[in-house]
Order: structure tokens, then sequence, then C-alpha cells
């Protein structure tokens, strides 16, 4: 197996694309990461992953850091900008643009947490780019909070609403790894952007209106595939889940919950459906092989 760092120039930024693969000619895979992560979240350079468990199956693995995260540059500061505008309007778009060039054949989606709800608006937005896609997995993706659990109330109701925000506005973005709350950082932008859309309420761009809601209604979309641990409480709460898989009106897709009594290894819960040793005998094999049949 092989990695290689792809460098994607944007004005002054540089967006950084990880290539994982062990042949060539594999079916394309682009994966996404969400808030206060970045592409780490599915690979490691010593091999471990879904991304590295799926080079290993034979596909042509891209792991994209949004702007400003993991190795993409300049790091998010003060002076960033930038939101989730950005992410499904340049950032996504440039990803694939560059993987196409790569590599023409059809892509296969995956994503994490909120990359999944970046991923869908970037669908719903721009349709045109379905006939290029082979199928869509996200991993936790939720759009707006309703479970009533203790975690949900501390993590979202309490830090994400109120504290990071705080925080945010202090150092001018919010550095979630300095307060052990995430992985990476994000602007005060997107951190506006994503309190907005957790709140029930209208699914729509917060810089120029796009109403991202009644034109996810109007696509037919690829395969579709949504994982969940139940063990996760919060940031994927299978209740939450379900209702993003209604509101982007995908009512064919799959949607699995991970658990010992569904048959999983392990009780999943919102990152370690991904880190968890156990997943490469668990979910990742089954991933691969319905990936392999929506060829």
């Amino acid at each position: 197996m092989q990695q290689a760092s792809i460098f994607i120039s944007d004005g002054e930024d540089q967006l950084h694309l990880r290539h994982i693969w062990k042949k060539p000619g594999g079916v394309p895979i682009f994966m996404l990461h969400g808030l206060i992560e970045n592409g780490y979240i599915f690979y490691t350079e010593k091999g471990k992953g879904l991304a590295c468990f799926l080079a290993e199956q034979g596909f042509d693995v891209y792991v994209g850091d949004l702007r400003g995260r993991g190795k993409s540059s300049p790091a998010i500061n003060a002076k960033s900008k930038f939101g989730q505008h950005e992410a499904i309007t340049r950032d996504i778009p440039l990803f694939l643009e560059k993987i196409q060039q790569l590599n023409t054949q059809k892509t296969h989606l995956v994503a994490h947490s909120w990359g999944g709800v970046l991923l869908t608006s970037f669908l719903a937005r721009y349709p045109h780019w379905l006939d290029k896609i082979l199928s869509k997995t996200c991993f936790g993706t939720k759009r707006i909070v309703t479970a009533k659990t203790l975690e949900a109330y501390f993590k979202l109701g309490f830090m994400w609403r109120y504290i990071a925000p705080m925080l945010a506005k202090n150092k001018g973005y919010f550095d979630a790894k300095k307060f052990r709350f995430g992985s990476d950082s994000e602007t005060q932008q997107s951190l506006s952007e994503s309190i907005a859309w957790v709140i029930p309420g209208q699914w729509h761009d917060q810089s120029d209106g796009f109403d991202y809601y009644h034109a996810a209604e109007n696509i037919n979309w690829p395969p579709t595939w949504h994982f969940t641990g139940i063990n996760d409480r919060a940031l994927g709460h299978r209740q939450d889940v379900q209702l993003f898989i209604n509101e982007s009106s995908n009512y064919a897709a799959k949607f699995s919950v991970l658990s010992k009594k569904s048959g999983s290894l392990v009780d999943y819960d919102h990152i370690n459906i991904l880190t968890h040793a156990q997943a490469v005998n668990d979910h990742f094999p089954q991933l691969s092989s319905w990936l392999k049949q929506q060829r």
C-alpha cells in the first residue's frame, strides 16, 4: 500500500488531499471529515483506518482536509473568514475535480459526521455531479439535534452553542484541540453556520440563502448507506440520523445501527465507529462488499 499527499492551490490556500492505494486502476473513493476534525479520522500513515482498509481491498482512496484543517494550509487562525459555504462551493468541488483528473471513473463518497451534511448539501446544490457519483456512505451524520440525552445537552446544548462561541470570540477562532474538544480548529464563521443548522429549522445557506431542503426533494440520490453506533448518544444519535435521511428525501437509503445486539462485535460510538480495532472484522468488510456491488 502506498500513500502520497496532493496539494491543490486556491488563491493563498493549499488544500490537502491524501492519496492511498495499493494497485492502479481501482475505483475511486473520496472521504470527507466532519467538524473539529481532519482527514486522520480515516487513516494513519502506518496503514490503519477505513481509508487504508479500502485501499487494501483495491479501491483508489482520496481523503480530503477541508480548508485550514489537517495538512491544508495555512492553518485556521484569527484571520480565517471562511465557513461551510466555502466548503460546499469551493473545497468539495476542487477535491472532486482533482480526483477526476487522476481517475476518470465514477466515485464513491464516504463521510464522517458533519462531512455527510456538507457532501449532501454539495450534491443538492450541484446535481450535475450526480452523474459522476457511484454511492454515498455516512458515519454518524446528522444535521439537527433532537436527542434528549445528557451527552447531547452537554456537548451540543452547552459546549457547542455557548462555550465554543465564547472561546472563538476571545481568540478569533475555535481552537478545539487546545481545549480537548476535538482534533482540529473551526473558524468563527463555520462555528456560527453549524450552530444555525444544528437547531431545528430551515436547511438553507447562511451566505446566499440557497435552499438545500427543497433542492434535496428533487434529487435522485445514488445508493446510500448510513451507519451510526448504538453508543453515539449526541453527535450522531440514531434518532437524528433518521431525521437527516428523511429531510434529505433519501428514502431508499440503508441505515444500520451498530451494536452487539444487532450482531456487531462492539457497541460503537461516534469516533470508534471508524477507529476501533475490531471495525476491520465488523462493518468495514460489509461496506467494502457493498461498494463493490454498486459498480
